[in-house]
């Protein structure tokens, strides 16, 4: 089983690179929603026995990065009519070199980390921890707000990868919960960012400095 898991959690961190390297935001869109469809199977990789509640959480993980989150940021991709993230406050390659970077220095604390046996044999936390990066990457380093907008979904990606580590232990309401909330905080941004675009005619965060008196 663990073997299986390892293997999903290396599409996430590949997926991970993918998104940092990526200039086309529709692509960026479309590696985080495959990367929440992985996420969705994830709990039931990590323990043999799981109940009906954790395959409803499992469906509903699926469908709502996989399918509801995108078609929401897809939308807000058609009424502001961009394709790319240009210039970048880091560049695209040096922001590919910093998550390769991350992901061996991720690897590397979980190794002195003082894990249960059974998670120290897969690569949940160094996956979490590199997610964790790679979002906050997207969140500093990208101007377009909804490229930031998507670092924030995969800052989110990390957090539920750690929760994979007390699957056992949190309520799934509780993880329902949190899918709720990445949903309509999704959705509220997705109005902000029409109204952005709508009154400054671009999605370019600088210029809400125009903002200040």
């Amino acid at each position: 089983m663990s073997s299986t898991l390892n293997a999903a959690l290396v599409v996430v961190l590949l997926l991970n690179l993918l998104a940092l390297g990526t200039s086309r935001i529709r692509a960026l869109v479309q590696a985080v929603a495959l990367q929440g469809v992985v996420l969705g199977v994830t709990p039931l990789l990590a323990h043999a026995h799981q109940s009906a509640v954790a395959g409803f959480i499992a469906i509903a993980t699926v469908v709502i990065k996989g399918a509801l989150i995108p078609r929401i940021l897809f939308k807000a991709l058609r009424d502001a009519q961009i394709k790319r993230e240009v210039e970048p406050l880091v560049g695209f390659v040096p922001s590919m070199l910093l998550g390769a970077l991350g992901t061996a220095v991720s690897i590397a604390l979980a190794a002195m980390l003082p894990l249960a046996p059974g998670h120290a044999q897969t690569l949940v936390v160094p996956a979490a921890l590199s997610t964790v990066l790679t979002g906050f990457v997207l969140l500093t380093s990208r101007v377009k707000a909804i490229t930031q907008v998507i670092g924030y979904l995969v800052l989110e990606n990390g957090i539920f990868i750690f929760g994979l580590l007390l699957l056992e232990a949190l309520p799934s309401l509780v993880e329902l919960g949190v899918l709720l909330d990445v949903f309509v905080g999704v959705f509220v941004i997705s109005i902000i960012i029409h109204h952005i675009n709508r009154e400054f005619d671009s999605l370019d965060t600088r210029r809400l400095s125009s903002l200040r008196e």
